[in-house]
């Protein structure tokens, strides 16, 4: 059968109106690409904020505050409402801590987790290893192990005080190297190196990015910044975004409102 595209209305036609479902689809894979960071100190506060975003975010992360003081079951909770979680508590032991940390996190039911990856290859693997057993073991998926490479409150000058030689983008291509040597999923770093990041680990692999903020916002206590925008350009994969949503008066829209800047 031959295409009618005479009237320039056949679907996939340069210039031609998006299906619906196309439009949709580019919705849905926005929503899949922001993270909200819940960086809230109860499970109250974050159960109430999680529920204004339904529908809006795909992802939500849960950091060491909200952990520390809920424990396990708040991963449970916020994947109950259908929100993918994302476990940060950048894990950086000896092997055998992380090991055990990285099953109890695949039983809570975490979609994805950090790593530091300046813990090491061996530490690296073990983490890999520990989460496709324990989903083995308890019947579900193994979440998405990245590794953080550089943290975005720190820039060379802070890297140099610490004694690292290498700037943030050449310290984040070594680790991300490593990373990727050791099997993980993929890599945290900041909006700045998620280009090069994209080139040493291929199209795949995971390249999240906190320090994202909307043009205009207050860069706070993080150094290496950019818009969602221009972090997607770059590369990544997932935006982690926490104050420019949380603390609007309306997260709900102010998630509506990045999703909108990266659809256009």
């Amino acid at each position: 059968m031959e295409d009618k595209i005479g009237d320039g209305k056949a679907e996939g036609i340069v210039g031609a109106p998006r299906s619906r479902s196309a439009v949709k689809c580019e919705t849905d894979e926005m929503k899949d690409r922001i993270i909200v960071a819940l960086d809230l100190e109860d499970r109250v506060s974050a159960i109430e904020m999680a529920r204004t975003l339904v529908g809006t975010a795909g992802w939500v992360k849960v950091g060491m505050t909200l952990f520390y003081a809920e424990g396990p079951s708040i991963v449970r909770d916020l994947r109950a409402l259908g929100f993918k979680v994302f476990v940060d508590l950048k894990l950086h032991d000896i092997p055998h801590q992380v090991e055990g940390a990285c099953r109890m996190l695949t039983r809570a039911g975490a979609d994805m987790l950090t790593v530091h990856a300046f813990g090491g290859r061996a530490m690296l693997e073990t983490a890999m290893k520990a989460t496709a057993s324990a989903a083995r073991k308890f019947g579900t998926v193994p979440p998405k192990v990245v590794a953080v490479t550089v943290l975005t409150s720190l820039d060379d000058a802070a890297l140099k005080a610490m004694g690292v030689e290498r700037s943030a983008a050449e310290q984040v291509i070594m680790l991300a190297g490593l990373a990727r040597d050791a099997g993980c999923d993929g890599i945290v770093c900041s909006p700045n190196e998620a280009a090069v990041a994209r080139e040493a680990l291929g199209p795949d692999a995971f390249v999240v990015t906190p320090g994202v903020r909307p043009a205009g916002d207050a860069v706070g206590d993080q150094a290496r910044t950019a818009t969602p925008a221009d972090a997607i350009a770059a590369g990544a994969s997932h935006l982690v975004i926490g104050r420019p949503i949380t603390g609007a008066p309306d997260p709900a829209a102010a998630a509506k409102v990045i999703r909108k800047e990266l659809q256009s």
